[in-house]
Parts: C-alpha cells; sequence; structure tokens
C-alpha cells in the first residue's frame, strides 16, 4: 500500500506542486493585507494623537473596544497599537522600503522595528528575511549577531578583494559562533564536530544558499589521500566552497594548503558546468597586513576569515563600523 502511494506521488507530482504554490501565494496575500490593516491603523492613530492629542489612556480605551469587537483577533493589545504606529512613523514616505514591509510577518517587522537604527540596516534584514522566509527565531539570531554590522565591516575592508572572484561575495570577514557547544582548550576535530552536529545554525550563519557535502572530505592526489575539514556547494554560485577551520591566529602557511585542495577539487571534483571552487581559512584571529600580503600573489579565490564563539559587542561593532565609514569618506574627499 505504501509502495502504492508513493507511486501514485510520484506520479501527481506537478499537480503537488500547483497546490503547494497556490497555497504559498494566498498565505503571502493574506499576510499583506494584515501588514496593510496594520499601517493604516498606524497612520488612524499617528494621525489622532497629532491632531487630537490621543495619549496612553484612549489607545488603551480603544485597545479594549476593539478586543471586544474581535474576540478572536490577538493583535490588538495597546502596545501592539503602538507599534502599528511606530511601524507607520518609521516607513511612511519611503517608496522603497514600505513595499518590502509587506513581505514578511508582523512579529519579523517588529524584530527589525525594535533591532535597527537606520534605513540601511532595516532595508538589509528586509530583504535577507524575505528572500530566506527566516523564522523569528532565525532572524532574532541574525540581528543580535550583528549580521548587517559585520557584512558592512567585511565589504568594505575587503572591497577590492572582493571584486577579484565573483565566488568571494558570498563570503564575509568574520564569523559568529556562539551555538557551537566546545569549550577551551579545543582541537581543530572539536570544532569541526561541532559544527557538523549544529550544521542547520551553522548554514544559517553563513547563507541558507549553501549545502553541506561532507566532512573531511577525501580527495586523492597521486597515492595519497588529504582530507578537507568542510566542503560545502553554494547553489547561487555554482561552485564548491572549502573550508579550512584552525584553533589559532592566520599564518601565511594555511595558504599554501588551501590552495592545494582548490587544485585537487578543481581538477577532480568540480563539474564542467560548474564555476571554479572557493576556498575559506576559518581562524581565531588575524593580522589584515599579514592576509593582504599572503593572498597578493594567489590567484586562487581564497578569504580568510576570523571566528568567535561569543556574540560581538554590540556598541564596539557599531564603533568599528562608524569610524570605517568615516574614514572612506575622508579619503574620498581628499581624492576629489
Amino acid at each position: 500500500m505504501n509502495q502504492d502511494l508513493t507511486f501514485m506521488g510520484n506520479q501527481f507530482d506537478e499537480i503537488v506542486e500547483i497546490i503547494d504554490n497556490a497555497r504559498t501565494r494566498a498565505m503571502r496575500a493574506v499576510n499583506a493585507e494584515l501588514i496593510n490593516m496594520y499601517w493604516e491603523i498606524g497612520a488612524y492613530i499617528s494621525q489622532k494623537v497629532e491632531a487630537d492629542g490621543w495619549g496612553k489612556s484612549v489607545v488603551t480605551e480603544f485597545s479594549e473596544f476593539l478586543r471586544h469587537r474581535y474576540p478572536a483577533s490577538k493583535g490588538f493589545s495597546a502596545q501592539n497599537i503602538w507599534r502599528m504606529k511606530q511601524f507607520y512613523e518609521t516607513y511612511r514616505g519611503n517608496e522603497k522600503l514600505s513595499p518590502l514591509v509587506r513581505e514578511i510577518s508582523w512579529t519579523n517587522n517588529l524584530l527589525i522595528l525594535t533591532g535597527c537604527k537606520t534605513d540601511e540596516a532595516r532595508e538589509f534584514y528586509l530583504r535577507l528575511c524575505a528572500a530566506n522566509n527566516y523564522s523569528k527565531r532565525e532572524l532574532d539570531r541574525q540581528i543580535n549577531s550583528m549580521l548587517y554590522e559585520r557584512t558592512m565591516l567585511s565589504d568594505t575592508k575587503h572591497k577590492e578583494l572582493l571584486t577579484r572572484s565573483e565566488g568571494l561575495v558570498a563570503l564575509r570577514d568574520a564569523y559568529v559562533f556562539e551555538f557551537l557547544d566546545v569549550k577551551e582548550p579545543y582541537k581543530e576535530k572539536d570544532l569541526r564536530k561541532s559544527i557538523v552536529a549544529n550544521l542547520r545554525d551553522f548554514i544559517l550563519e553563513f547563507g541558507q544558499d549553501f549545502t553541506f557535502v561532507g566532512e573531511e572530505y577525501r580527495i586523492q592526489v597521486g597515492n595519497t589521500d588529504f582530507f578537507i575539514d568542510l566542503l560545502f556547494y553554494n547553489r547561487a554560485l555554482s561552485c564548491l566552497v572549502a573550508i579550512e577551520l584552525k584553533v589559532d591566529k592566520f599564518r601565511p602557511e594555511h595558504l599554501g594548503q588551501l590552495n592545494f585542495y582548490l587544485e585537487a577539487l578543481d581538477r577532480d571534483v568540480r563539474k564542467p558546468n560548474e564555476n571554479p571552487s572557493v576556498g575559506l581559512i576559518l581562524c581565531t584571529s588575524k593580522d589584515d597586513t599579514v592576509v593582504e600580503y599572503a593572498l597578493s600573489r594567489s590567484m586562487s579565490p581564497t578569504m580568510v576569515a576570523d571566528y568567535t564563539l561569543h556574540l560581538p559587542d554590540k556598541a564596539l561593532l557599531e564603533n568599528r563600523l562608524r569610524e570605517l565609514t568615516q574614514a572612506l569618506t575622508l579619503e574620498s574627499g581628499d581624492a576629489e
């Protein structure tokens, strides 16, 4: 009987896809209408506060009226109504961002609204959330780990390097692995095993275009076996991504090992329709000057990033991004 159902399922795959797509479109339409309703309520409250002096007591009465009128609805608390007002006032007149807020859930909108200080950060998370269909937990983790600031720092500091190879745009300058259960002192094997055991969170940190291929992936060159710590495939870039794990500071000799692995992958593993393999060295720390020297003559698309097992200091990261942006602005002004 089960075999018959499996056969029938395969036979009707096309109609299943039609039904699933229709349900997805229906859910998106319902969500967009819900966000539109909250937007209009926010606009109404904003106008009443400004024109008629509505305060907390009136909004509380308004909330009680709505909850009595619509007892099945759970979104009309006084706090949530104030959030609607803030939501409307944050995005009104912003033709770029106002359409994006309708593509994600109200819960995720609130996370972005309360967790971001600038339109640039809001746009980053709005687009990321819509593209990856993040759950509340996943989006909350990305905001708490300062993904926007880390990405901007990485792209700004390594703009020239990133443009050398299209594959490197999928990688960043630093990663946060607060979800790993490793205690110091630890070995590369401990780090690798913990990553594989927490693969879902690891891919969330790297990006959902990454697909896991293998741990200690074996490649044979001549009569000798070599093992790549972690091998992934990036669907958007159509290339293999080899990751080497280090539990100490970056050293130039790390690069030679990874370049060797990339050459072997491209010769013996990469398929004809795929792009050249990309390499990433993950280390506990690095000297950017040493990294720049080491990579200057490398022909392979390779990046060196550091990682931490703790969430970053938010204020420190914000200050670093601000200082770097200001320095680049001054350099641009001097050049003119």
